[in-house]
């Protein structure tokens, strides 16, 4: 090969390395593009709404979170209002009204099962339920699950349900609805909770509703209505974030308490123990009148020390008021019902967390012998003032890790409280003078319960 082609071969050669260097440049500049825009639409931040928007996530994937409109947007606010009303009338027009649950009854009744001679419970086979659930329509079709007729056999050797527990559970099912229907209506945020005032709302316009409240005089409403809100906001609301979930007002059984309430014929004895009840409301706010002896209402620490029979010890009242929310030294009636609710409740959670905070002097998550010694000290003040001989103070330490078992052998956990049942005890030994007295005395007292009392 001569020297013309050799030069022709190495210029050529030295072309084509230029063009590659070029080559390798584009295609760094392409990747380090489409790098940055695959990466600006996964942060959401792509500059060009039109390219992100044109993927096909955009389409597939529903915005599933959607930004409360402010207050002060009252056009928004309005919307947003309306359109919950709309959607929940709608939930409501799904319900079963009272003719369709007659229609229904007399369908079940219609295809019972022939029972044996003297058989009182009518029953269903399974082959009839789901002729009913043919007949009764669409709304009723929910109920008529295999997993619901499963649910409900018992014993009958036919394998058949009872007509009546079906009935009472599809009533129970769409008064649950009902009620979380008529709930949602004065969740004003729509997320599912109610505040202190939505509760307030709900129960104020409840009370026409109930015959049993019809003596009520209306200057005590507001009364009435924070004692009833206060029950469910200390047992459903044990943190005190100010809202609880309709799903747990639903849950608990303190609506059906307050329901009771419209039977007019509600016997005496259920009304003195339900807490909603009108002799109820006023027996808890008479006592609060009573105590409150300069009639400023509010208690000071001297007023509440009176409270059932005054052998609340001194270094629990003032452990109260550090405790508790106060107004300038003194208690106003929602902290007072809470005090009410948590003595008369003390085998309750919430009441052991609310007297467990309470004693917890230090904060430190558990009580050691210094905390029950620090409170017991003041029992055995109380006995000497009463001229009676002090208890040894081993003796009941001994007895209360004895009852109380923790998992620390020299500390009591809260969950200890719980988990060994004698909490209540506990808490009433170091606390109250007349809790102390009964434990000591709880055989003398068994005893005396047990006894005939024709041989008295």
């Amino acid at each position: 090969m001569d020297l013309k082609s050799l030069l022709q071969n190495h210029l050529r050669k030295k072309e084509n390395l230029g063009n590659s260097e070029n080559s390798t440049e584009e295609a760094d500049d392409e990747s380090d593009k489409l790098f940055e825009k695959y990466y600006c639409e996964w942060k959401a931040t792509c500059k060009d709404p039109a390219t992100s928007d044109s993927d096909k996530t955009f389409s597939v994937i529903p915005k599933f979170y959607h930004k409360l409109p402010p207050e002060d947007d009252q056009l928004l606010q309005k919307l947003r209002e309306e359109s919950r009303a709309l959607f929940l009338q709608r939930r409501s027009r799904e319900l079963l009204d009272n003719d369709e649950l007659k229609n229904l009854w007399m369908l079940l009744d219609k295809h019972q099962s022939v029972t044996e001679v003297g058989g009182e419970e009518q029953l269903i086979n399974y082959e009839d339920f789901l002729k009913v659930a043919e007949q009764a329509g669409p709304k009723c079709k929910q109920y008529f699950q295999p997993s619901t007729f499963c649910k409900l056999l018992q014993t009958d050797s036919y394998g058949r349900i009872s007509i009546m527990n079906f009935f009472n559970y599809v009533m129970r099912k769409v008064w649950l609805h009902q009620t979380r229907i008529g709930l949602s209506l004065y969740d004003v945020t729509g997320q599912g909770y109610l505040r202190e005032s939505d509760l307030e709302n709900y129960i104020l316009e409840l009370i026409p509703t109930l015959p049993q409240l019809d003596g009520l005089e209306k200057s005590f409403h507001s009364f009435y209505v924070c004692t009833a809100v206060r029950k469910f906001f200390f047992f459903l609301d044990p943190l005190h974030t100010g809202q609880i979930k309709i799903q747990d007002i639903l849950a608990c059984s303190f609506l059906d308490d307050l329901l009771e309430l419209r039977d007019e014929e509600l016997p005496k004895d259920q009304q003195q123990n339900n807490w909603f009840s009108a002799p109820s409301a006023l027996r808890v706010y008479g006592v609060y009148l009573n105590l409150d002896k300069d009639h400023n209402g509010m208690l000071s620490k001297q007023e509440l020390s009176r409270y059932g029979m005054g052998t609340l010890t001194p270094v629990f009242i003032d452990r109260v008021f550090q405790e508790c929310l106060t107004y300038d030294g003194e208690m106003d009636y929602k902290t007072y019902l809470d005090f009410v609710l948590a003595l008369e409740n003390q085998k309750d959670p919430q009441s052991l967390h609310y007297f467990y905070k309470i004693l917890d002097i230090d904060g430190q998550g558990y009580l050691n012998v210094f905390t029950l010694n620090y409170f017991f000290r003041s029992i055995q003040e109380q006995m000497r003032q009463h001229n009676q001989e002090p208890v040894n103070f081993e003796d009941v330490k001994d007895e209360i890790f004895d009852m109380v078992k923790p998992t620390d052998p020299f500390r009591i956990t809260l969950q200890d409280l719980i988990t060994c049942g004698q909490g209540d005890v506990v808490f009433s030994i170091l606390i109250d003078l007349n809790g102390f007295w009964t434990y000591e005395n709880r055989e003398v007292l068994v005893a005396d319960s047990s006894e005939d009392p024709a041989q008295v």
